[in-house]
C-alpha cells in the first residue's frame, strides 16, 4: 500500500451492543455492567468452522484467576478456561488470513455474532478467517495478549498447509482492543500482525474517552493509575513498524466513543502507518453481522477494496 487512504463513508442506522459507557466527566458508578447483551437484530446467517483446535492443548502458561466452568451459550462465551481456534477455509485461498477478536466487554466473548457470521467477509475474497475465542482478563492484561500471539505462532506454524503468507488481525469492541494491542504490542515478526482491521473499536484507557466497563475488567478496578492507563492506551504506542489499519466507527456511538477511532488514526497518520478511517455518521455500536444496517451493502465492499488493494501491496 503507496499511500494513506481516508474513506469518509455515511450510514443509518443500525442496533447495536450496549456495553455500560460512563460519560467523560462523570463519577464512575460502583454496580455499573460492563456489558450488556445486545439488541435483537435480523442477523447474518450463522456459518459453522470446518475445524476448531484448542489454543494450549498442554495448558496456557499463564492464569487470570477465574474459577468454575466455562459459561459458552453458543454465539458468546464467558469464564473461558478452553480457548479455542475455530478456521474458516475458503475455497479459493489468496496468501492472507485473519485473526478475528470478538467483542464481549472483555467480560464476554461474542463470537458467534462477531466470528462466525462474519467470516464470509472474508472467506468470499479468499481469505482464511480464524476465529479466536480467547480468555478474558479478569484483571490480568496479558492472558489474553498471551492468547493473541499464540494464535500468530500456531497459524505462521501451519503456513504452507494453509498456503497463508500474510496473517492480520481483526477485533470489534473490546475485541478492537485486544487487537490493537496485538498490533502494538509485538516481541518478534512471529507475532506481528502484516495487518489490523478495528470495527468501533475500544482503544484507549483515557478515562475521558473510555469505555470504562472494559478497561476495569482488563486490569482490575482497583489498578486504574496513571502507569496502566498510558500501558493499555493503544494510540500511545504507535509506531512506524506498526501494521497498515482499515478502521470503522459511527459518530452516534454512545458506547465506545468515536473519538477511540479518530485518536488512533491520527497516531498511525503521524508515524506514516498506512490507514483508512470510515466514519459513519449513524448506527450506533456491534452491526457487523445486522442485516438491517442500511449501509451493510457498502461497507462490505469498502473493506474488500482495502483488502485488494492491501493483497496487491504484499504481491500476492
Amino acid at each position: 500500500m503507496k499511500k494513506i487512504m481516508v474513506i469518509l463513508a455515511m450510514a443509518l442506522i443500525g442496533a447495536s451492543f450496549s456495553y455500560a459507557q460512563r460519560p467523560a466527566g462523570a463519577a464512575p458508578t460502583a454496580n455499573r455492567p460492563a456489558f450488556v447483551a445486545p439488541q435483537q437484530s435480523p442477523s447474518a446467517p450463522r456459518v459453522e468452522p470446518d475445524y476448531i483446535i484448542d489454543l494450549w492443548p498442554d495448558g496456557a502458561p499463564t492464569d487470570n484467576g477465574q474459577t468454575g466452568p466455562e459459561r459458552d451459550m453458543g454465539n458468546f462465551a464467558s469464564n473461558i478456561t478452553k480457548p479455542t481456534l475455530s478456521f474458516f477455509i475458503p475455497k479459493k485461498p489468496n496468501g492472507m488470513a485473519v485473526i478475528v477478536c470478538a467483542g464481549g466487554g472483555y467480560s464476554s466473548v461474542w463470537y458467534g455474532t462477531e466470528g462466525y457470521a462474519n467470516a464470509p467477509t472474508y472467506t468470499d475474497r479468499g481469505i482464511t478467517c480464524i476465529v479466536l475465542k480467547y480468555r478474558l482478563p479478569n484483571g490480568h492484561p496479558e492472558v489474553p495478549l498471551d492468547d493473541v500471539h499464540e494464535a500468530f505462532r500456531i497459524v505462521r506454524s501451519r503456513a504452507a498447509e494453509l498456503g497463508i503468507k500474510k496473517v492480520g488481525v481483526a477485533g470489534h469492541s473490546a475485541g478492537g482492543h485486544l487487537a490493537a494491542m496485538a498490533a502494538t504490542k509485538y516481541e518478534n515478526a512471529v507475532q506481528r500482525p502484516d495487518f489490523q482491521i478495528l470495527y468501533y473499536p475500544v482503544i484507549t484507557a483515557e478515562p475521558d474517552f473510555s469505555h470504562e466497563g472494559s478497561i476495569i475488567n482488563l486490569v482490575g478496578r482497583n489498578n486504574i493509575n496513571k502507569k496502566n492507563i498510558d500501558e493499555y492506551s493503544n494510540e500511545k504506542h504507535v509506531t512506524p513498524d506498526t501494521p497498515p489499519a482499515f478502521i470503522m466507527a459511527n459518530t452516534d456511538d454512545d458506547v465506545v466513543p468515536v473519538r477511540n477511532s479518530i485518536e488512533y488514526y491520527n497516531a498511525l497518520k503521524a508515524n506514516g502507518v498506512p490507514a483508512a478511517l470510515n466514519i459513519y455518521q449513524e448506527g450506533g455500536h456491534g452491526w457487523t453481522d445486522h442485516l438491517d444496517f442500511p449501509y451493510r451493502d457498502q461497507w462490505i465492499p469498502t473493506l474488500g477494496k482495502w483488502l485488494d488493494r492491501l493483497a496487491e501491496s504484499f504481491g500476492l
